[in-house]
């Protein structure tokens, strides 16, 4: 009997419609689009609607799916999403976007990982296909960062921007799709990347509203120097672990948080620019949208080919961290 793979067989993509860019920041904040460009590589943002929730986001960018592949929903049995700006504390955004896009043969639940979520997503969604539970599971990376965004902090408003993408993971016997991949947490990142209020531990008050404890917190650069550091170490990792090098890498879709990051993991597999996908000037950090933007944006721009060998890495809040190597089956 043949192994049973999980391989991406449809893919979409939603951005909202306001844009946001490094000009109107510079009257908001004391900052400049010059020092936006050098620092991050970002030069605008999308920003959603109000009432716009991610939900939303994810039930368009499903609704791009349907149009581009001809998806029946109610084929899929699994929807796994990503998010760490869920609608609601409950119900789960999956069982929002279940009864959005009539998906009604499907369970599902949300998982908490930061910018790492959807590599998180990816891993956990090859598990249940690769064991022979499900055949088609729904992947959603969906961040409304907009929402939990202090716009007078110079610090963090000019990092995030909105989004949702999903892809279809699927069952198959060919030597397509998912290869490997590595997830990694270490929680003493919690003192650095966090929003502190909303949660059991301080639920909202007017006391967590006036100390602003329901905004992103960042402290740039331990989470730089750490971001910098275990991106590259973990991408390095898993192509020695499948005997590969950067040179056999078709394309790496990284996590665009920012742009020296992105460089310090290229220089250290070694690279071209031809094998990297950057869009961080176009949708700035969206999250766990990132890496499934990158996919419909290099699909659409004919850089990912069949039988490429695709190199997805992140890192986020928590600490988490990964990568994914798959095999490109569209």
């Amino acid at each position: 009997m043949k192994k049973i793979h999980a391989t991406i067989t449809a893919i979409g993509k939603y951005v909202p419609e306001r844009i946001l860019n490094n000009h109107d920041l510079e009257k908001m904040v004391d900052t400049s689009d010059e020092w936006i460009r050098t620092r991050t590589g970002m030069v605008e943002r999308h920003i959603a609607a109000k009432g716009e929730a991610s939900s939303d986001m994810a039930t368009a960018a499903f609704e791009d799916m349907r149009k581009r592949f001809k998806i029946d929903p109610e084929e899929i049995d699994l929807i796994v999403v990503a998010t760490i700006t869920p609608d609601m504390f409950f119900p789960s955004t999956a069982a929002l976007i279940q009864h959005n896009i009539g998906a009604r043969n499907a369970f599902g639940f949300d998982i908490s990982a930061a910018c790492s979520g959807f590599i998180y997503a990816l891993s956990i969604a090859t598990e249940f296909i690769e064991n022979g539970r499900y055949k088609k599971v729904l992947v959603v990376g969906s961040d409304t960062m907009s929402a939990i965004t202090d716009y007078t902090n110079r610090d963090t408003c000019i990092l995030f921007g909105d989004a949702a993408s999903v892809v279809l993971l699927e069952a198959t016997e060919e030597d397509y799709g998912i290869l490997d991949y590595i997830m990694k947490l270490d929680g003493k990142g919690k003192d650095y990347l966090y929003m502190a209020g909303g949660g059991s531990k301080n639920p909202a008050t007017h006391e967590t509203i006036d100390k602003k404890m329901h905004y992103i917190y960042q402290e740039g650069k331990s989470v730089f120097k750490f971001a910098v550091t275990k991106m590259a170490e973990v991408s390095v990792e898993i192509l020695k672990r499948n005997s590969l090098e950067g040179s056999d890498v078709g394309l790496f879709i990284p996590h665009q948080a920012n742009k020296r990051i992105i460089d310090a993991c290229v220089n250290r597999m070694k690279l071209k620019d031809e094998q990297v996908m950057i869009n961080i000037d176009k949708y700035a950090n969206t999250t766990a949208a990132t890496i499934p933007l990158g996919i419909v944006d290099a699909y659409d721009q004919g850089r990912l080919k069949k039988d490429d060998l695709l190199l997805m890495s992140a890192f986020g809040g928590g600490f988490t961290w990964g990568s994914v190597l798959m095999r490109w089956s569209l």
